[in-house]
């Protein structure tokens, strides 16, 4: 993921929603989200290259959601994928804790992430970058490709529209989805520096990115309700047209 943005303990019918883009080359070969055939409590998309996902949950309440941090050197191939570590915690039985300590552990041998990770009631995200772990508190929050609540263009622009898009009493997940597709541009003065040159912090400042190698593969939005019913929606983007699917269930 490229975007993610989270509504926790803001709404009186869901306590936790999340809007997320994911950015990503478009050769990348990926599956549209839906439960894993070896792991039939886990609903998520997949990168086909490497197979592992970049955002899921899990039956069992568990969530998990991943960006890269970005550096502007050259990736080391031989590297783990950072995708596993989302679908690790999902199909794992250690609790929060004990997954933090494994990252903790082993988080220096991966390029820089950040990992949200845990259940609705209790989240939280981890950079190995930071060496930080940020307990999710009530409240609006975004994650790109820096430190949580980092203010980049994009998550500012996010957030405030998602808290806009809240005041509404029923929230659809067809609204979450379209909110992600914002194209607008950020001010030179506005962008971070980052490494990679100009032209492209001028490319990866939209909420939705399009270019003609890269840009939002897919969009999805999560919401769960205070009675435990979680609904998850993917929008994905594939040679100039969207596709839609959606799956409700009760965590168990």
């Amino acid at each position: 993921m490229c975007l993610i943005l989270m509504a926790y303990r803001q709404h009186p019918r869901y306590p936790l929603i999340i809007a997320a883009n994911r950015d990503e080359f478009y050769e990348r070969p990926t599956r549209q989200a839906g439960f894993w055939e070896e792991s039939p409590d886990l609903l998520a998309g997949r990168d086909l290259l490497r197979g592992g996902t970049w955002l899921g949950v899990n039956r069992d309440g568990r969530i998990a959601a991943l960006t890269n941090y970005r550096e502007p050197h050259q990736p080391d191939p031989t590297a783990p994928s950072r995708g596993d570590l989302v679908s690790d915690f999902l199909n794992g039985t250690p609790d929060p804790q004990a997954y933090l300590e494994r990252l903790r552990r082993e988080g220096g041998s991966y390029h820089g992430f950040n990992l949200i990770f845990g259940t609705p009631d209790a989240l939280s995200c981890y950079s190995n970058r930071s060496g930080e772990v940020v307990r999710v508190e009530p409240g609006f929050h975004g994650l790109s490709n820096r430190l949580w609540d980092t203010p980049w263009p994009k998550v500012v622009r996010g957030k405030s529209a998602l808290r806009g898009l809240l005041q509404q009493e029923n929230v659809a997940p067809e609204a979450l989805l379209d909110l992600l597709h914002d194209r607008t541009p950020a001010p030179d003065e506005d962008l971070p520096e980052t490494g990679v040159g100009l032209e492209w912090e001028r490319l990866l400042a939209p909420m939705f990115i399009a270019s003609e190698r890269y840009g939002t593969r897919s969009s999805t939005a999560i919401l769960v309700d205070y009675k435990g019913t979680l609904t998850f929606a993917e929008r994905r983007y594939e040679g100039g047209d969207a596709d839609e699917v959606e799956f409700t269930f009760e965590l168990s």
